[in-house]
C-alpha cells in the first residue's frame, strides 16, 4: 500500500500507519496505485495544503478524514508536492476544507505518498526539463550579473522589471535575461483582455492573492530592442519571448511589438522571436507575425467554448477568433504551440481531448505545451460549466495527444531559428 502523507502541527511530515494515499480528479477522490506515481521528482517541494484536512483511504476501501496525528497532539493538515518543470500532474491531493475559507494560493498542488520511506507523486515526466533544472538558477553570480546588465542600460525600465522579478520572484525567464542564454523573457503590455480565473499577476481583492504583479508602464520599442538584441546574439539556443507572468496580453502592444521586431531584426538575425498570447485580437496577433514573428504560443484551458469562456472570461473577442488567429499564424509559418492549461478531472474528459485534437487538425497547430494549472479546485469547479464526460485520465489523455501525427508534445518552448 502507498500511504497517506500528512504534516503534523510540528511542521514534520508524516506517513500514516494503516491509511492509504488517495488522489482527486475534478469533483472525485480516487485511492493512488503504483500505475499513478513516480519517485518524487528532484526539485520538487512539498507544501501544506493551508486549511486542507488530509483524506485517506482505509484497507476496506473507505474515504476517511484524518482528524488526529496518532504520534502528537494537535491538528493534521494536507500536504501537496509543488512540481519542477518537465512533469505533469496525473491528480491533485484529496483534502477538505470549510466553504468559507479563503481560495488557495496558485500553486499547482500535486498529490503525494508514501512507501517504503520513500516520497512519491502522482505525475508523469513529458519533457527534458534540464535547461529548467533549478540548479541552473538563483546562483551566487547573479545579483552580481543583474547589477552589472542595470548599469550598462541604467534607463530600461523593461531590465528593471527583469531585476524585480529575478531577486524577489526568483523568476527563471527573468533571470535567462541576465545570465544570456536560453528563454528570456521580456514584459511589454500593462494591460489585457481576459480576466482569467488563475491569473498570476492580477486578481480582484476578494480572491487569492497574485503571486507577483504586473508591469505599470508601456515599454518603448528602444527598451524592447535594447533588451532583446544582446540576449538573442547570444546565439546558444537563446529565445526572447513576449507575455510573461508579470504582463497582461501582449498583443494589446501590438504597434510597439511590431516596431520592436523590426528593429530587433535589423540588428541581428539570430534566435527566436516568441509571443505568449491569448491570440484574441486576431488583426493585432496578424500584424506581429507580418512582422516577423518566429513563433507564438496560445493560452488555452480548453476547446470548447462554454468551458473557455467560463475560465478565460474574455473582453471583445471569443474562441473563433482565437482559432482564426492561430490559423493564420501557421500559414505565415510562425511555429505555433498550445498552452495547454492542464487540471486532472476537466482536460481528460474525452470531449475535451477530442475538442483539443480537432483544433489541432483544423489550424495545424504544431506543438501542445503542457502546463499544470495553478488554481484552487474548488474556485474553478464552482466557476465551470457542468461536465459529466467520461474521463480518461491524465496518461490517456497525454497517449491521445501524442498520437496525432505531426503533433509535438512536451511543456517547453524551443528555439525554431
Amino acid at each position: 500500500m502507498y500511504r497517506l502523507v500528512f504534516a503534523g502541527s510540528d511542521g514534520k511530515l508524516y506517513d500514516h500507519h494503516s491509511l492509504g494515499a488517495t488522489g482527486r480528479t475534478g469533483d472525485r477522490f480516487v485511492e493512488l496505485t503504483g500505475d499513478d506515481l513516480e519517485k518524487l521528482p528532484a526539485g520538487a517541494s512539498l507544501a501544506l495544503v493551508p486549511g486542507g484536512r488530509p483524506v485517506g483511504i482505509t484497507s476496506s476501501g473507505r474515504f476517511t478524514l484524518l482528524k488526529r496525528n496518532p504520534w502528537q497532539e494537535g491538528p493534521v493538515w494536507a500536504v501537496g508536492a509543488l512540481l519542477p518543470q518537465g512533469f505533469t500532474r496525473v491528480f491533485l491531493p484529496a483534502y477538505s476544507r470549510d466553504k468559507d475559507d479563503r481560495p488557495l494560493p496558485l500553486f499547482g498542488y500535486t498529490a503525494v505518498a508514501c512507501r517504503d520511506g520513500e516520497l512519491y507523486a502522482a505525475v508523469r515526466p513529458t519533457d527534458n526539463p534540464r535547461r529548467w533544472d533549478p540548479a541552473f538558477y538563483d546562483t551566487e553570480e547573479l545579483p552580481a550579473l543583474v547589477k552589472e546588465k542595470l548599469a550598462r542600460y541604467p534607463a530600461n525600465r523593461i531590465l528593471r522589471q527583469l531585476a524585480h522579478c529575478s531577486l524577489k520572484y526568483h523568476c527563471y525567464t527573468a533571470q535567462n535575461i541576465f545570465y544570456g542564454r536560453w528563454e528570456g523573457g521580456i514584459p511589454v503590455s500593462p494591460s489585457c483582455n481576459s480576466a482569467c480565473l488563475g491569473c498570476i499577476s492580477l486578481q480582484s481583492a476578494e480572491c487569492c492573492p497574485s503571486p507577483q504583479t504586473r508591469i505599470n508602464f508601456a515599454p518603448t520599442p528602444e527598451e524592447v530592442a535594447e533588451a532583446a538584441i544582446p540576449h538573442l546574439r547570444s546565439d546558444n539556443g537563446s529565445i526572447i519571448s513576449f507575455g510573461q507572468g508579470c504582463e497582461g496580453e501582449p498583443s494589446l502592444a501590438a504597434r510597439t511589438l511590431v516596431q520592436s521586431i523590426k528593429k530587433i531584426r535589423e540588428a541581428t538575425s539570430l534566435g527566436t522571436i516568441n509571443m505568449n498570447s491569448n491570440a484574441g485580437q486576431k488583426d493585432a496577433v496578424a500584424a506581429i507575425c507580418r512582422a516577423g514573428l518566429d513563433a507564438i504560443r496560445v493560452s488555452m484551458i480548453s476547446a470548447r467554448e462554454d468551458t473557455y469562456n467560463a475560465y478565460h472570461r474574455p473582453s471583445g473577442f471569443g474562441l473563433p477568433d482565437v482559432r482564426q488567429s492561430i490559423k493564420y499564424a501557421v500559414a505565415r509559418g510562425v511555429y505555433t504551440s498550445l498552452n495547454l492549461l492542464v487540471f486532472p478531472g476537466l482536460t481528460d474528459r474525452a470531449e475535451e481531448v477530442a475538442a483539443i485534437l480537432n483544433l489541432v487538425r483544423d489550424t495545424g497547430i504544431n506543438q501542445i505545451q503542457l502546463r499544470n494549472l495553478n488554481i484552487d479546485p474548488d474556485l474553478l469547479m464552482d466557476h465551470l460549466p457542468a461536465g459529466g464526460g467520461k474521463i480518461i485520465g491524465i496518461p490517456g489523455m497525454i497517449d491521445s495527444l501524442r498520437s496525432e501525427p505531426g503533433l509535438t508534445v512536451g511543456n517547453f518552448s524551443r528555439p525554431v531559428r
